[in-house]
């Protein structure tokens, strides 16, 4: 009698009434609750209708309970615990699956794609339960050119890309992927374009012929002299901009200095120009 209604389950399931498949599967159970085999195509079952955590999860542990080389209870375990994010406990259910069956090809496919679409990221916290985040990723990256940082504040995870494509998101699933233009080189400008009956005009062009006539503009007097300091100081280096910046607040403007290593370790006096004095003024 169990087997009959494994039988009409395995027809429900392949006539994608999932619903159907699950009761059926139960009453089976229900009639030979030691019967790893069904629990595992339940499995299969409440994996279609995204039933991935007590029911999945659970039979599959209990199928391999049961019998512990029954390969395809470790494939539903790993696949429904990769539907939950858990990629760490779905790893160990597929390397413990591939190490039943040997021949079986969808265990290593399914580990080296979870190695390649995966994050895993533990982190132990002194006196509390240690943070663990397992998103599976965009897209797919390259492992070995992957680097982390451990910095005073964060933690920095550079990952490599294995494919040329601008991810929508970090997570999977979370909107479409942007392939490059092949059309369009790199570093050229992409501006919006709108219907107009006008003459197109080339932004780019017109940007440059600004920037070109400040650089070329005669100016006298203190506007001269304030456009100089301000383009020395755009294309100075960190460095002269520190020393800049504490010569000429220490000395209340009076002093200018370039040179970081003159001025870092004193603190700069005021020189007022010849015929004027300077005078502290209290508020």
């Amino acid at each position: 009698m169990a087997n009959e209604l494994a039988a009409k389950a395995k027809e429900a399931f392949v006539d994608d009434d999932y619903d159907v498949a699950v009761d059926l599967y139960s009453k089976a159970i229900d009639l030979d609750p030691n019967c790893a085999r069904f629990l595992a195509d339940r499995v299969q079952a409440n994996t279609k209708l995204q039933n991935f955590t007590a029911e999945a999860v659970g039979d599959a542990n209990k199928a391999i309970e049961l019998d512990p080389l029954l390969t395809k209870a470790y494939l539903r375990k790993g696949t429904a615990c990769m539907k939950l994010e858990e990629y760490r406990t779905a790893k160990t259910a597929l390397e413990k699956g591939a190490s039943v069956a040997p021949s079986e090809s969808k265990f290593n496919k399914l580990i080296d794609e979870m190695n390649d679409s995966s994050l895993s990221v533990v982190i132990d916290v002194p006196g509390e339960e240690a943070y663990h985040i397992q998103p599976r990723l965009f897209g797919k990256v390259v492992p070995e050119k992957c680097r982390y940082e451990v910095l005073s504040t964060k933690i920095e995870i550079r990952l490599a890309k294995a494919e040329i494509i601008t991810w929508a998101s970090l997570e999977h699933g979370k909107g479409p992927a942007v392939l490059p233009n092949p059309n369009v080189p790199s570093g050229v400008s992409m501006r919006p374009a709108y219907p107009s009956s006008k003459k197109a005009k080339d932004w780019d062009n017109l940007e440059a012929e600004v920037k070109k006539q400040e650089k070329d503009e005669k100016l006298e007097g203190d506007a001269a002299c304030n456009k100089c300091f301000r383009e020395m100081y755009l294309n100075a280096d960190e460095d002269m901009r520190r020393a800049v910046s504490k010569s000429f607040v220490e000395s209340n403007g009076t002093v200018l200095s370039t040179n970081w290593k003159e001025v870092e370790a004193k603190t700069i006096e005021s020189h007022p120009p010849d015929g004027m004095e300077l005078k502290k003024w209290e508020i």
